[in-house]
């Protein structure tokens, strides 16, 4: 633990391990209305387009044409505290955040394969994040040790990424005797990330602050993945039907453009550098219970098989690589989600968990009194996270019309200011007089609460 503690080598980034699991590693569950309201619990149920977000083979369910887009408003909020103090972030954004669409081909042929459906499914969510990090007056550090007036005392942090995250499905669903679906999907992922990291540090003598930006950044990513994904799901009886899919690694190609400072040949300047990357392998199991026409309830359970990977240049990938290796929980999901039908009308309603991505860590952290001690925490940048909505809609026959509301709620501990020069590396903090170092972290408590609405307008055919 003692090696691990540190989390990986000088050069890397906080934000690169979050952004390794929470964007690269991810996939947008931003579906329709209806999907939403039953947090995404639809694995052995399918009948429309966002079956290829869990389970293709739910496309081969659906029995006729259907085309649907959903509007969300997302809306985020970080409460983050240190040393006694909390500083709050909100930001709400709407966006496109879901589209889709079924084509049903019923086959007339004495066969006992009934429908070949094909379907296209946009999935889009937005990026946006930032926690800003209070002060603590007990942390203070000398950026010149013969002059106490340039003594300076910890006045906050700001973390900020900015961008979007979308998914590009396509598939086919066979229908064989009604009751074994077979599917298949093709997924194109694009992600736009801008991310800063800025330490602030407040005079003691004049009360000027000063920031400052971590080594390395800010910096900006544009990336694009491909994956695959089959499934399979069997009627065991009119009430109750199974799933299985799998969704095969994603392949990701990351161009990055970042700023450096203090170069020995360039001093400050821009680069930019390629990066591949693979995300896990996952599997989906799931379970549905249809008792009539009017109720059916569905759980998803989700596993990742494998851990993330870099493409190996350099020693940056490869001390990533080790972490993962030593730290990286296959991650876990369990969604469970319920429909009522009352007439036209329509009450949903859904439950899901997602399990830590990190094992305990252990860091060199300041605390409130400012002296510097070992600390071990288990939720560490990320953490679990619980996801409670529900919906209503109504059915006009031809035309439909969903609304549903979702709370994502987690708790972690957000590590920052750690950074220094040795020979092989440097992690320091710039500005534009001076440079700052620390082989300690500060870590803020972060509350984080997403509230999302959703609003999806469908057509069937």
């Amino acid at each position: 633990m003692s090696i691990s503690a540190a989390f990986y080598a000088q050069a890397q980034d906080v934000s690169v391990i979050r952004n390794t699991v929470d964007v690269y590693s991810s996939t947008p569950m931003v579906g329709s209305a209806k999907f939403n309201a039953m947090a995404g619990a639809n694995g052995a149920l399918g009948g429309d387009a966002n079956s290829l977000l869990t389970n293709p083979a739910g496309l081969g369910v659906a029995i006729s044409g259907e085309v649907s887009g959903t509007l969300s408003i997302l809306g985020n909020k970080n409460s983050s505290s240190l040393a006694g103090s909390t500083i709050d972030y909100s930001k709400t954004k709407g966006d496109l955040g879901n589209a889709g669409g079924i084509i049903a081909f019923p086959l007339m042929t004495e066969t006992a394969w009934k429908f070949i459906n094909i379907g296209i499914n946009f999935s889009n969510q937005s990026l946006d994040n930032v926690i800003q990090s209070p002060g603590n007056n007990n942390v203070v550090y000398a950026f010149d040790k013969d002059d106490i007036t340039k003594d300076a005392a910890l006045a906050g942090h700001i973390y900020e990424r900015y961008g979007n995250l979308s998914k590009m499905s396509f598939g086919v669903g066979a229908n064989y005797n009604h009751n074994l679906y077979l599917g298949a999907g093709f997924n194109f992922f694009n992600a736009s990330v801008d991310q800063y990291d800025t330490l602030f540090y407040r005079n003691l003598a004049n009360n000027s602050t000063e920031g400052f930006s971590k080594q390395d950044t800010p910096y900006t990513e544009r990336s694009s993945g491909f994956s695959a994904s089959l499934g399979v799901i069997g009627k065991l009886s009119p009430n109750f039907r199974v799933g299985a899919s799998l969704e095969t690694p994603t392949f990701w190609t990351i161009d990055r453009n970042y700023y450096f400072y203090n170069d020995p040949v360039y001093g400050d300047d821009m680069g930019a550098e390629n990066r591949k990357f693979t995300s896990p392998l996952k599997a989906t199991v799931s379970a549905a219970f249809v008792a009539s026409k009017n109720f059916s309830l569905n759980v998803d359970y989700t596993l990742g098989l494998t851990k993330p990977d870099y493409k190996v240049y350099g020693g940056a990938e490869r001390s990533l690589n080790d972490f993962f290796k030593e730290n990286y929980k296959n991650l876990s999901e369990v969604r469970v989600g319920a429909e009522y039908r009352v007439q036209q009308f329509r009450l949903r309603g859904g439950y899901a968990y997602q399990s830590s991505p990190f094992d305990a860590l252990t860091i060199s952290r300041f605390n409130d009194a400012g002296t510097v001690g070992d600390q071990s925490y288990s939720n560490m940048m990320l953490s679990d996270r619980n996801t409670l909505s529900f919906g209503i809609g109504y059915d006009f026959k031809s035309f439909y019309v969903d609304a549903s509301y979702q709370n994502i709620s987690s708790k972690y501990t957000n590590p920052f200011m750690r950074g220094y020069m040795d020979g092989n590396s440097d992690s320091s903090y710039y500005s534009a007089n001076n440079i700052f170092e620390s082989d300690a972290y500060a870590a803020s408590e972060v509350k984080n609460n997403r509230n999302n609405f959703f609003l999806t307008v469908g057509w069937k055919f």
